[in-house]
C-alpha cells in the first residue's frame, strides 16, 4: 500500500480492522492483502494478538477529545511503531516512502502503516478528522474524509437512519400538538 497524502488508505484499513476485527491470523492476512498491504510474511497468531492491543490503542487515538492528548496518543504509537523514513520499491510497484524497518512480521508492519497514515490524516487534513459515529447504535470509528470537515457518520446508512428517525420524532411532535391544539 502506497500511503497518499492524507493517510486515507491505511486509516480506511484500521476503521475496517476496528469495526469487524479479523478472528483468524489467516483472515487478517486476506484482509490487508486485499487492501493492498505488501508485507513480507503471512500473518502468524502472534500477530493477531498484537493487531487486537494496536487497534484499541488506535481507537484511543480516535476517541480523545482534545488535540493535544490526541497526539500525544498518536506520538507514542510513532514512537512504538515507526523507523527512519526511507525510499523503496519493494514491490516493484514504484518508488515510495515506507516508515517502518524491512522484513517485519504482518502486526509491525500494520502498526507502522496505520500509525504513520493517522498523523499523516490529522496533520494534512486537521486533529479533528477522527470520530465515532454520531448514531447512538452505531459508534463506529471513522475519519472525516470529506471536503468540508462535517462529517458525523461513519456511512450514508447511518446517515439516512438518523435522519429517518429525526423526522418521524418531527413528525410526532407535529401531531401531537395539533391534536392538542
Amino acid at each position: 500500500m502506497h500511503l497518499n497524502p492524507y493517510g486515507e488508505d491505511p486509516v480506511r484499513l484500521a476503521m475496517d480492522l476496528a469495526a469487524t476485527p479479523p478472528r483468524t491470523h489467516a483472515e487478517l492476512t486476506a484482509r490487508c492483502r486485499a487492501a493492498g498491504v505488501v508485507a513480507p510474511r503471512d500473518a502468524q497468531p502472534a500477530d493477531l494478538a498484537d493487531i487486537e492491543v494496536f487497534l484499541r490503542e488506535w481507537l484511543a487515538v480516535v476517541d480523545a477529545t482534545e488535540p493535544a492528548e490526541r497526539v500525544r496518543l498518536l506520538n507514542d504509537l510513532l514512537a512504538d511503531s515507526s523507523a527512519y523514513p526511507r525510499v523503496t520499491d519493494h514491490a516493484g510497484t514504484g518508488w515510495h516512502i515506507h516508515y517502518r524497518d524491512d522484513d517485519l512480521p504482518m502486526a509491525k508492519v500494520l502498526r507502522a502503516l496505520i500509525s504513520v497514515g493517522t498523523a499523516l490524516h490529522l496533520t494534512g487534513r486537521g486533529m479533528d478528522r477522527l470520530h465515532r459515529c454520531a448514531l447512538a447504535e452505531c459508534g463506529r470509528a471513522f475519519g472525516d474524509f470529506s471536503r468540508g470537515g462535517r462529517q458525523r457518520y461513519c456511512s450514508p446508512a447511518c446517515a439516512n437512519r438518523d435522519a429517518v428517525r429525526r423526522h418521524r420524532a418531527r413528525t410526532a411532535r407535529a401531531s401531537a400538538a395539533s391534536a392538542r391544539g
